[in-house]
């Protein structure tokens, strides 16, 4: 078996070579953060708030079906090749956006983003586990959010300030041909495969190994369905405030540069937060990160019903960004303790498969609540059911 080394210091380049690949990952989706929503309404005359987070629905099913085959398949084809296949996914996303003449091609283009990050970001973060062994997993998976969600928040705010300047096509959507072309470059020609890391840790672990891998993530195993019921939600939560958001500033006659600053804050704090948060569940305890952090988003998600001024929306992004940061890279760790390596890709594909199906779900929740109850409605209920998630996550997930 082929020595190798585990460690951030002993595989910096590879390490580092991924953080720069999973920023393109997060520009892409960052693209869309802002501009869509506004599209729907002012290009498409699409007024209903379930129809126009259709395209998020479109996402999250995708990405989360993609998540789950990308686990299943990262040791049967190879994590470099997988890497490799999502980039070539990404490259019509841009031209479709740009050049779209109906809000079915949106959708399409959607769907090649959820296979694009299924494939991608799933091999990005389980590539830097790979390097660095169980000792550094939390940091590891803390830089790897804080590249791909800074870079959300970063386009997302660069889109709001383009489209306010030259307009929602075709300026905006520029970006995402450099990430694609750039993504899929360092994929095919730089990066190196982690099957040999794989194979020396799992000699290494004691871990049993489980019997059915997906049930036992979704059901069966109290620990990991408590985590994975848990990262639903999040992305529950987190598909309202990409749909709702935009539009909920829009009805208050904020502009498209307010509108992209506001956007870009939520998603820029947890991504800089996640640098140190990460860090924190190698050393405290996952679960009650876990708890703090999806009550601290319950709370801030309630504040939206309040908000009215600019720093109102400013500081409620930075509390929920904050919370979600806390949960984030805790989610991939605390999964992690539970599984034995060489079945972790297909756990963390099932995790993720049920996480980002939370996109889907929370799109489809709260367009239909807000189009029949109103958008304030939908935010209480998102809020009360993020804190019944905390309160599972206390009940159901084993403190180690």
């Amino acid at each position: 078996m082929e020595e190798v080394e585990f460690g951030l210091k002993s595989n910096w380049k590879q390490f580092s070579l991924l953080v720069v690949i999973n920023a393109f990952v997060g520009g892409m989706i960052g693209l869309e953060r802002t501009v869509l929503p506004a599209l729907a309404e002012q290009e498409f005359s699409i007024s209903s708030k379930a129809s126009i987070f259709s395209f998020i629905v479109a996402f999250g099913i995708t990405k989360a079906i993609c998540n789950y085959f990308t686990g299943k398949l990262a040791n049967i084809i190879g994590r470099k090749k997988l890497l490799v296949i999502g980039w070539v996914f990404a490259i019509p996303i841009p031209f479709i956006l740009i050049f779209a003449n109906s809000w079915d091609w949106i959708i399409f283009a959607n769907i090649l983003l959820g296979i694009n990050q299924g494939l991608t970001w799933s091999m990005a973060v389980v590539m830097k586990i790979d390097l660095v062994g169980s000792k550094k997993r939390g940091l590891a998976v803390g830089i790897n959010e804080f590249a791909g969600y800074i870079s959300v928040g970063i386009v997302a705010f660069l889109t709001g300030y383009i489209a306010s300047h030259y307009g929602l096509r075709p300026y905006p959507f520029y970006l995402g041909i450099a990430f694609s072309v750039l993504g899929l470059f360092l994929s095919l020609v730089f990066v190196k495969d982690t099957k040999h890391h794989v194979k020396n840790e799992s000699i290494e672990s004691n871990i049993p190994l489980l019997s059915n891998i997906f049930i036992d993530t979704t059901f069966s195993h109290k620990s990991l369905s408590g985590i994975t019921q848990a990262g639903l939600v999040n992305n529950l939560n987190d598909g309202m405030i990409w749909g709702l958001l935009p539009m909920l500033l829009l009805s208050l006659q904020f502009t498209p540069t307010q509108i992209g600053v506001l956007a870009a804050i939520y998603p820029t704090v947890w991504g800089l937060s996640q640098l140190f948060t990460g860090k924190l569940s190698d050393i405290y305890s996952k679960k009650w990160l876990l708890f703090f952090g999806m009550v601290i988003q319950s709370l801030a998600i309630f504040a939206f019903v309040f908000a009215i001024q600019f720093w109102h929306f400013a500081a409620i992004g930075v509390l929920l960004g904050f919370g979600t940061a806390l949960v984030y890279p805790t989610f991939i760790n605390a999964i992690s303790d539970f599984i034995h390596p060489s079945q972790r890709a297909e756990s963390l594909g099932t995790f993720r498969f049920w996480r980002d199906l939370g996109y889907a779900i929370g799109a489809i929740t709260t367009g239909l609540l807000a189009d029949i109850f109103g958008v304030n409605f939908s935010i209480a209920f998102i809020a009360i059911l993020t804190a019944l998630s905390a309160l599972m996550v206390v009940f159901r997930v084993k403190d180690v």
